[in-house]
């Protein structure tokens, strides 16, 4: 799908609904990895949400009689994405949110786009840096600097916990572009790339996982509201989302769809907020916004408007042409 096959404007009833519904699926999944760390390894709750993601695509992927790609190097270069943009950072929130606030995660979040623009130019040539991207980044960095209140000093675990997050949305900058450049000229649909990212994943984490946190715990030891949040964070937040992302992007628009990344730590903050009680500093919210503004005007949101990807935790990396969550 591209911006020539979507269409300009849409009555505003037609989209709202599940553009409002992303945001918020995708802005709790902070809720739910803060939830499913107090009794899970971290590498053991991506490995059972990504595990719950793949079935929901592979479902979905039946019903809509579509099919996982064949050719061997769609396959290598999807291995790349499914680490960066799936096993690796989905890993890196929860080892985060051992440290910190949701709420805090889901604004680390949001620089994303910040991260994939300087590697796209730089590293896999795929945009070009202007005037109006560079003031953005600049905004960006100096929102970052907020958000971590460096001005109060530089250490401790709430510290590196924030920083793990950082490190999360600087995979999904890697893996953006990454696919931008060797996948995004295939055939396959955005469900099909999808779905072999997570099944990739899936494999990566099934090896990885008993050598860094033992076999994981079966689904009966584990306490009801952990396996609620395991499977919403699979089935919802992994899985679905990623069907109503195509929904947004196929009535909206990628312009329109891609702006959620905007709502997303609106919802975590609240969510974070209203279930867990949890509070931020003051620097932490303005930080967000000045971050928001730099992401905004780096995209050309406050001018003259462009599609441009958005990363996040609650679905692997899409085709190019789509906002990632």
């Amino acid at each position: 799908m591209t911006t020539d096959t979507t269409p300009d404007k849409a009555p505003v009833r037609a989209w709202l609904p599940g553009f409002v519904a992303l945001a918020a699926i995708w802005g709790s999944s902070f809720l739910f990895i803060k939830v499913g760390v107090a009794e899970l390894h971290p590498v053991q709750l991506t490995l059972y949400r990504v595990v719950a993601g793949a079935l929901t695509l592979l479902v979905v992927l039946a019903v809509l009689r579509d099919r996982l790609p064949r050719e061997p190097r769609v396959w290598a270069h999807l291995t790349v994405v499914a680490a960066f943009g799936v096993a690796v950072p989905f890993t890196l929130f929860g080892y985060g949110e051992q440290r910190v606030e949701s709420m805090l995660a889901g604004i680390w979040n949001a620089t994303t786009p910040l991260i994939v623009l300087p590697l796209a130019v730089l590293v896999f040539r795929t945009e070009r840096l202007t005037l109006r991207r560079a003031v953005g980044l600049g905004l960006g960095f100096v929102g970052v600097l907020v958000v971590l209140g460096v001005w109060e000093g530089i250490g401790g675990a709430h510290f590196t916990g924030q920083l793990m997050c950082f490190g999360a949305a600087a995979c999904y900058g890697v893996a953006i572009p990454y696919q931008k450049r060797f996948v995004a000229g295939s055939a396959h649909s955005g469900l099909s790339l999808s779905t072999a990212q997570l099944l990739l994943a899936a494999v990566q984490l099934a090896i990885v996982t008993p050598f860094v946190a033992g076999l994981p715990p079966l689904p009966t030891e584990l306490s009801a509201k952990v396996v609620a949040s395991v499977l919403t964070l699979g089935a919802l937040g992994t899985g679905l989302a990623f069907v109503i992302n195509m929904r947004n992007i196929r009535v909206a628009g990628a312009s329109t769809a891609s702006t959620v990344t905007y709502l997303i730590p609106i919802f975590a903050v609240l969510i974070g907020a209203l279930a867990l009680g949890e509070r931020l500093n003051w620097h932490q919210p303005v930080g967000a916004l000045i971050v928001l503004l730099g992401v905004a005007v780096s995209q050309g949101v406050l001018g003259r408007r462009r599609t441009s990807p958005v990363a996040g935790v609650g679905a692997p990396a899409a085709p190019a042409a789509e906002p990632v969550r």
